[in-house]
């Protein structure tokens, strides 16, 4: 209820002293390792492999990678910027000089997208909130042009207005399933597991746990500090009284 009423309908909900909050889970998240991240990679499709190179890169979530625009990927400070993430929060991420070359091809075939739906008409893009009011040249420009925009142009329910949105999450968990499976791997795994491997893998190399954090976008770092049991999990120090036997 919290959720809809903040969150969907932009309301406060009244809540009372007396009502139980839902306590969060303690689960430990999975995490792949390096080697199967390089062995999914390979069965991965081609369509959606840089979009999962990303998330795993720079720690997004799934719906911060699909919702990325061409003005938010910073190649001469090798940053990628993060905006209205979790709690409506902008962050700053490391971004890869490796991907460089793929990811400046990709922007490239975006570019010319975006020049033909000018020319049909259909070449603005959608901003959030008074965004569009304010910025109104960002919206046919393509520096506010979506990074992984769909295949097919469609009518904005919101606005009446024909443009090309993002694609889907549900997109990429699909070809997530699809390449676990194919790949052997056997792990109850999602699109999400890839950002719990960056924030453990960062930690195997020894970044402390304020700098994951930020790179996380955690509010609290008690909420990054799920993979440091993770970390102490992968390392194995603790010896079993099996092999003593």
């Amino acid at each position: 209820m919290l959720y809809l009423f903040r969150n969907v309908l932009e309301k406060e909900f009244d809540v009372s002293d007396n009502v139980i909050r839902a306590k969060k889970s303690d689960r430990i998240p999975v995490v792949f390792s390096k080697k199967e991240i390089r062995k999914f990679y390979k069965h991965f499709p081609e369509r959606y492999l840089l979009h999962v190179k990303l998330i795993y890169a720079c720690g997004l979530r799934v719906t911060e990678c699909i919702r990325l625009r061409v003005k938010d990927i910073d190649f001469e400070n090798q940053s990628l910027i993060v905006r209205f993430g979790k709690e409506n929060k902008d962050r700053v991420t490391p971004l890869p000089e490796m991907l460089y070359p793929e990811l400046k091809s990709h922007l490239e075939k975006v570019k010319r997208v975006h020049e033909t739906d000018l020319k049909a008409g259909s070449g603005s893009v959608y901003m959030p909130n008074a965004l569009a009011k304010n910025f109104q040249m960002l919206q046919k420009s393509g520096h506010g042009n979506m990074c992984f925009h769909q295949k097919n142009i469609s009518l904005d329910p919101r606005t009446k207005i024909i443009r090309r949105h993002h694609i889907t999450s549900r997109a990429l968990q699909n070809a997530m399933s699809k390449a676990l499976k194919k790949s052997g791997i056997p792990k109850k795994a999602t699109i999400h597991t890839l950002r719990h491997s960056f924030a453990t893998h960062l930690l195997q190399d020894g970044y402390d746990i304020r700098t994951v954090q930020e790179f996380l976008g955690h509010k609290d770092v008690t909420t990054t500090m799920i993979y440091l049991h993770v970390l102490r999990s992968l390392e194995g120090k603790v010896i079993s009284p099996l092999k003593k036997l």
